[in-house]
């Protein structure tokens, strides 16, 4: 056993033991295991262990980032654990079913929610110009221009989807958005071509018939998540047996015209089913109880809305307003929205982690005039409890309302300009004051629940104390300029798409996103780690910066494939030196993000590390410039 036998035995037994590791392997920061059951894992204890920076779960694996020196520790753990029992029969789950969905739907949508926040604050915007302006705002070119911006993204949300679902299943995401562009092209959205081949006999394919929602598949989610998963996993299988010198162009063909008609024909309708199926339980429910009828609809609103299965509900109460008839099918639904606009508002208090909390900022803004899906994907249900909370609130409150009497006269907006709906044709404004301090009562009723019932919260704690840099040479600590090591794109370190980078718990420094697949030395000096699959490199300096060049994300995974290295550890580099080789095209088609992050890992030695202005740099451009601490009188220009 070496120098770290006290925190391998430590890591062990808080990974859960020997007996619950698989196995482990180890890149240049950090040892990634694989657990048969992760929940037995001590996550917080290990956060907040002395020489452990943090903790990851990502791709099936637990990872505990420990720093430049992880093979030594590394060695340690080898040897608490001995010899592993890997069978398949020990391979466990990567968690139940829940957590397993709600990893797929927060990847999905993460890379959308800003955009999605963006867009429910225009509807709002919209709302409240209605409102201020009345009528005649309503009826000007002004409201239509606000109300496309604020209404295309959510009537063409399954093209967002499809690029976004079909990166998380590893597929091409520009396939998905032309995959999905078909499901929204607009003759089915407004029914049109239903209608046009409803007098021949309805749509089919082939002869084959199929059915269309009446609103068509904008707006939907679950039907294009589905039909990429299996376009994916298609387009992986062709890849293997098409020719490469016909596969830019018949792989696509062949995943498009298999996936868009299965979509249709199968994926849609099934959807189709369960929703129609869906909508008339619910009526049936309605007359035999109300009040039990508001709380499964109030507590299940939002899960249909994840599931695109609200639009059930939505036609029956059209058809009974335009029959000039009240309506309570959409009481309890409205409440929904207020209940989960607390739950985030308790998140957005009680965290400790800035990223979410800004996050949590738009989404609450949003929700108040009914925009959820902010709040939904982003926040409370990748927390799980929060949308927990929310769903009960909004259950006891939706049986409330219906107790209570609560209808709507009139098709009104969302959120908070949804009350306008509840009063009568008479001007009986009795209904819509009820309707206002339930829902006042319900972001109250959210706020407090999910404040109380806590969630986990990921804030790096106690950062400061993990000492994880190893001083492999004498340094002297002086100001430096560091080259570019990439051509390509520089990136702000808070945008890596891994959080012990984004997060600066590595150090600081900034990325590239490569256009050229090459890495060459930024500074004369020597390389003191080139990891054995070749995607990551650490270098010193003569003037004593330690660098770490991370080339792509979780691409240890590839294991050397798409690599070549042309410099051992050891070695001496100057300015300049081709250090290593890697496919950028290849690294992508196997579902690889290619960001290199590089990381000036003895950041703690210098006042400050500046990263370019420069949008794009090659070779021969300054990337970070070291400020020493001593050294008061450094003028940094810009570059």
């Amino acid at each position: 056993m070496g120098k770290y036998e006290a925190l391998a035995k430590n890591i062990v037994a808080n990974v859960g033991g020997k007996e619950n590791v698989i196995s482990v392997v180890n890149c240049i920061t950090r040892l990634r295991f694989k657990l048969k059951d992760e929940s037995k894992a001590n996550t917080e204890i290990l956060k907040n262990m002395d020489g452990v920076v943090t903790v990851m779960q990502s791709g099936g694996q637990y990872q505990v980032v420990i720093g430049n020196h992880v093979p030594d520790v590394r060695l340690d753990v080898d040897a608490v654990l001995g010899k592993l029992d890997t069978s398949e029969s020990n391979t466990g789950a990567k968690g139940n079913l829940f957590d397993r969905f709600v990893d797929m739907i927060s990847g999905i949508f993460q890379p959308i929610l800003a955009p999605l926040c963006a867009a429910g604050m225009l509807k709002g915007v919209n709302a409240i110009l209605s409102f201020a302006l009345g009528q005649g705002y309503q009826t000007s070119a002004s409201y239509a221009v606000f109300n496309a911006m604020g209404d295309g993204l959510f009537l063409f949300l399954p093209i967002f989807i499809g690029y976004s679902s079909m990166k998380k299943f590893k597929g091409s995401p520009f396939l998905g958005m032309m995959i999905a562009a078909a499901l929204v092209y607009p003759g089915f959205l407004d029914g049109t071509i239903t209608e046009t081949f409803s007098k021949t006999g309805g749509l089919n394919l082939f002869g084959i018939p199929f059915s269309v929602p009446a609103a068509g598949y904008g707006s939907t989610v679950m039907p294009i998540i589905a039909i990429t998963a299996f376009a994916a996993f298609l387009e992986r299988q062709l890849k293997k047996v098409v020719p490469d010198v016909v596969k830019l162009f018949l792989v696509p063909f062949f995943t498009a015209i298999i996936s868009v008609p299965l979509g249709f024909l199968v994926i849609g309708p099934v959807m189709n089913v369960a929703s129609d199926a869906l909508g008339r339980g619910l009526i049936a429910l309605q007359g035999f109880s109300p009040i039990i009828f508001g709380v499964v609809l109030g507590f299940a609103w939002q899960i249909l809305v994840m599931f695109g299965l609200h639009w059930a509900i939505v036609p029956f109460a059209i058809i009974a307003l335009a029959k000039g008839e009240p309506t309570a099918l959409l009481t309890a639904a409205s409440i929904a929205s207020f209940a989960q606009t607390g739950a985030v508002g308790a998140v957005m208090m009680k965290t400790k982690d800035k990223k979410l909390r800004e996050l949590a900022i738009p989404a609450f803004i949003s929700g108040w005039f009914g925009v959820t899906e902010p709040a939904i994907y982003g926040i409370t249900l990748p927390k799980k409890r929060p949308f927990w909370a929310s769903c009960i609130v909004s259950g006891v409150l939706g049986g409330v309302a219906m107790a209570i009497g609560i209808q709507a006269y009139t098709m009104g907006a969302l959120g908070i300009f949804s009350f306008t709906s509840n009063i009568t044709l008479d001007g009986d404004v009795s209904g819509a004051i009820k309707m206002m301090i339930l829902a006042a009562v319900a972001v109250i009723s959210g706020f407090i629940v999910t404040y109380l019932l806590g969630f986990e919260d990921n804030a790096p704690q106690n950062l400061e104390k993990n000492n994880f840099k190893q001083a492999t040479f004498p340094q002297t600590v002086t100001s430096a300029t560091i080259l570019t090591p990439v051509e390509g794109t520089v990136v702000p370190l808070a945008q890596v798409k891994d959080a012990a980078f984004s997060a600066g718990i590595m150090g600081k420094g900034a990325a590239i996103e490569p256009t050229v697949g090459e890495v060459h030395a930024p500074f004369n000096g020597t390389v003191v780690t080139l990891f054995p699959t070749k995607h990551a490199l650490g270098l010193i300096s003569d003037e004593g910066v330690e660098l770490l060049i991370h080339i792509g994300i979780d691409t240890v995974q590839l294991e050397g494939k798409y690599f070549e290295a042309f410099v051992k550890q050891g070695q001496r580099i100057n300015k300049g030196d081709l250090l290593v080789k890697f496919d950028l095209e290849k690294i992508n088609e196997a579902g690889y993000s290619t960001q290199i992050p590089i990381i000036v890992t003895n950041s703690q030695d210098y006042q400050e590390v500046i990263a370019t202005h420069q949008i794009s740099v090659g070779k021969k451009d300054p990337l970070l410039t070291t400020v020493a601490a001593q050294d008061t009188t450094l003028v940094v220009k810009p570059i």
